[in-house]
């Protein structure tokens, strides 16, 4: 599998969090305040929620419902109630397309 367009840059509005889908994976995909790009699982581990729908806080977002925080760059939760990760996937910016292969997750150290 390589990596596909998911969007553009210019479909993102920083600090909030939208929601794709690449072949049948749903990921959260978020341009912070730094200006990079991330992908992360859109299924909050606790509680089966979209987190597309949550709040971006710095290098976070927060799933609405039980408020659990995973880090953008790890996928690691922050907080409980959730205690499972979810993936993190590698970002390609190419001009201004918004390119993810769901095949290729970042390694959570």
């Amino acid at each position: 599998m390589s990596a596909q367009k998911v969007l553009t840059l210019s479909e993102l509005t920083q600090d909030q969090a939208v929601r794709v889908e690449v072949n049948g994976v749903p990921m959260a995909v978020v341009l912070d305040a730094q200006g990079e790009v991330h992908a992360i699982g859109d299924t909050c581990t606790h509680g089966d929620i979209s987190l597309a729908d949550g709040f971006v806080e710095g290098e976070s977002l927060e799933c609405w419902a039980h408020g659990s925080a995973f880090s953008l760059r790890t996928g690691r939760p922050l907080n409980l109630p959730a205690y499972e990760p979810v993936p993190v996937y590698e970002v390609t910016i190419e001009g201004d397309d918004v390119l993810i292969d769901p095949a290729v997750t970042k390694a959570v150290n």
